[in-house]
């Protein structure tokens, strides 16, 4: 099974603001995302009944996963200190 991946406004504003090599470390893990959403290194939210996010080296992928859909909607891409505020 292929997830969609898309980006909310925020997400994709944040992605193009990013450098170039964490660009790209970013697509790779979307890439994964696709075919795996909830894999080993994914935690779950709290207080949230369907986000999650992954880790690329300090920054952070927030996502939410609808599987009726097949689809990964990221929320938010950024700096670990950033992403939860």
């Amino acid at each position: 099974m292929t997830y969609e991946v898309r980006f909310s406004k925020k997400a994709e504003k944040s992605y193009k603001k990013l450098p170039g090599e964490i660009r790209f470390r970013i697509d790779q893990k979307i890439n994964y995302l696709k075919y795996t959403p909830r894999g080993p290194d994914t935690k779950k939210l709290v207080g949230h009944e369907n986000a999650y996010r992954t880790r690329v080296g300090s920054y952070r992928i927030v996502y939410e996963i609808e599987d009726n859909m097949l689809l990964v909607w990221i929320l938010d891409v950024g700096p670990r200190g950033d992403i939860y505020q």
